[in-house]
């Protein structure tokens, strides 16, 4: 399998993944200090975010690199990490724009490039 195509289903699995690990988080903050009932929902929760949020991070990164994504898309899935569910809202906004796209060519067509004869 490419190297590009892997690295976007990666990606997309970790957005799907990253949001559900915040749905669990927010449960457990909610049990700790609302219901005043346990912290073993945070204490489980917590690192499995944590290492869905690092591997979201790295995997926006090398899609920056291999998509070659403008810097302010990169910006915004970073951003999206930060916020609860918002890794889906931009793994679909990314999709329909075709940055999720294997086909993808970020280097300019050769109609648009300068004439060198």
């Amino acid at each position: 399998m490419h190297l590009r195509t892997t690295v976007i289903r990666a990606f997309r699995i970790l957005a799907v993944a990253e949001a559900c690990s915040w749905a669990a988080l927010l449960a457990g903050m909610y049990v700790k200090w609302i219901a005043g009932a346990t912290e073993f929902g945070v204490q489980v929760a917590g690192p499995v975010h944590g290492a869905l949020f690092i591997g979201y991070g790295i995997a926006a990164l090398m899609l920056w690199r291999v998509q070659r994504w403008p810097f302010l898309v990169a910006v915004l899935a970073g951003a999206s990490a930060i916020f609860p569910f918002a890794t889906l809202l931009f793994e679909r906004w990314a999709g329909r724009r075709g940055y999720l796209s294997a086909a993808r060519t970020a280097e300019p067509s050769a109609a648009l490039e300068p004439s060198r004869a």
